[in-house]
């Protein structure tokens, strides 16, 4: 109920208040607090970063964030930029410890003031432009470094520009990019300063998108918007990928999630619709779909499982290409595989009343944020080129899953071919297929060592094998009605 109120009654731009001031406000309804204060509370944001490597405390958050993002996709896009903000702001110190706290807590806080009167705190990112968001090093937002401000622990500047898309513009703080003498500069922007004041941050419009309809994003004007460095003066960019590198992961995470959501939805129509005399869950091409369905879905999840492992012990050289693997891959399958799903229901799934619409317009949208597929794509063949450390990481895991069969054993040993053609000077033309290949190799490899055979056998086989078609419920015609049962069942329990 309350994914559908937070949906329906849609967030609302307040710009100036009865008497004519500028208060630059967004109004939700009370389904979107309801369900942030479970998200916040349940330690969703920033708290992981507060525990040391190695203690499961990613893992745990990343099983929850998926868990809660079946529910609801729009109100997480907060939640997920609070998380990644907390490595960003590692490179100052001093603005870590002022913020970090506030930024871990499980109080669901909301509303503009300032941060010493808050117990709980959202962060936000502005990148995007009018131009588009990849080519950042083109931003026209500029900032002129200035003496005065809040200590806030780092040289102080005035911000002055146009966002194009800003999310969650009721963050409390937001990590912008912007131009300096020295280049692109990252600049932590509170809404409300320390003494009490606004910080001029104009919401001009709220976008009208096709779907994450419960979650704001606005058009921001900055006007002299005061702001604190972030990392090295001209290393902007550097600074703000540890914060696209964690939202990334939850990218992943939140389209395996919208994956298991679509799943469940069309097993549960399967096992109790009839047509033509038998439920639909036991006629043997619907069979196909659904254990299709399975296969992608665990596939997913495990993928986004094992790289929140890696964050969780510090693996970065893993979680640098692993990362953008599995953005590119699971992200990019998301869309095909919920409108399937939605099919399985026939007309009933084209409704609004259970929930496969509002999936099937949110699927595509982790495939845009933090860059789209070809952005992800490329930043593949960058790693490959320039990270020999991570490209030994990702040969390393995928060598575990060796011995499982021999058709695995082959695309396990091409990795090495895939990845110094991906390193060729002209392969920017072949790197969706770079990508896909390390993917479901990663995948399957995955599969081969947590999941029981059946699943790995299944998932081999048609996705390296060559035992599949074009379109989900083409696994071999000869898999039997109780190993397509038995997918089923596994992915949710009769």
């Amino acid at each position: 109920m309350w994914a559908d109120q937070a949906n329906t009654s849609t967030p609302v731009l307040r710009t100036h208040s009865p008497t004519g001031e500028r208060i630059d406000v967004v109004e939700f309804h009370p389904a979107w607090h309801a369900l942030m204060g479970v998200a916040v509370g349940a330690g969703l944001t920033a708290e992981a970063w507060t525990s040391p490597l190695g203690s499961g405390a990613h893992v745990r958050r990343a099983a929850g964030f998926a868990t809660w993002s079946e529910v609801e996709q729009g109100h997480l896009c907060p939640v997920s930029m609070t998380y990644a903000a907390a490595p960003a702001l590692a490179a100052n110190p001093k603005l870590a410890a002022r913020w970090l706290p506030q930024l871990a807590s499980r109080t669901y806080d909301f509303g503009l003031r300032p941060l010493a009167d808050k117990q709980g705190a959202l962060a936000g990112m502005g990148m995007t432009e009018k131009h588009g968001g990849s080519d950042v090093r083109a931003n026209t937002t500029w900032a002129t470094a200035s003496a005065g401000g809040p200590v806030e622990g780092g040289a102080t500047y005035g911000l002055t520009g146009h966002k194009w898309f800003c999310s969650a513009p009721m963050s409390d703080a937001f990590l912008v990019l912007a131009q300096t003498e020295a280049g692109v500069g990252c600049f932590l922007v509170p809404r409300v300063l320390d003494d009490g004041t606004l910080n001029p941050f104009a919401l001009q419009r709220l976008k009208d998108k096709l779907g994450n309809r419960s979650n704001a994003s606005a058009e921001v004007e900055l006007d002299g918007t005061w702001g604190v460095r972030v990392g090295e003066e001209g290393r902007g960019i550097r600074t703000i990928l540890d914060m696209v590198a964690a939202t990334r992961l939850d990218c992943i995470l939140g389209s395996a999630a919208t994956m298991r959501a679509a799943l469940v939805r069309a097993i549960h129509h399967a096992r109790h619709r009839s047509a033509f005399g038998a439920l639909l869950v036991d006629q043997p091409l619907m069979q196909n779909v659904l254990a299709d369905l399975a296969l992608e879905s665990e596939a997913a999840t495990v993928l986004a499982l094992r790289l929140a492992r890696a964050v969780d012990e510090g693996d970065t050289d893993l979680s640098r290409l692993g990362v953008a693997v599995g953005k590119f891959w699971v992200c990019k399958r998301t869309s095909p595989m919920v409108g399937e799903a939605l099919e399985c229901l026939g007309g009933n799934g084209y409704v609004e009343e259970n929930g496969l619409a509002r999936l099937y317009r949110e699927a595509p949208l982790n495939s845009i944020w933090e860059g789209s597929g070809n952005v992800n794509a490329l930043d593949v063949l960058r790693a490959v080129a320039r990270e020999p450390r991570a490209v030994e990481a990702f040969r390393k895991e995928v060598q575990l899953g060796h011995g499982h069969s021999a058709v695995l054993d082959t695309a396990i040993a091409s990795v090495d071919d895939t990845i110094a053609y991906a390193a060729r000077p002209r392969a920017q033309a072949g790197a969706r297929r770079v990508v896909e290949r390390l993917a479901l190799t990663f995948q399957a490899s995955l599969l081969a060592r947590f999941a029981p055979s059946l699943v790995a056998d299944a998932f081999v086989a048609s996705r390296l094998g060559g035992d599949h078609g074009l379109t989900f419920g083409t696994l071999d015609a000869g898999l039997s009605a109780h190993a397509a049962r038995a997918l089923v069942d596994r992915a949710f329990s009769a």
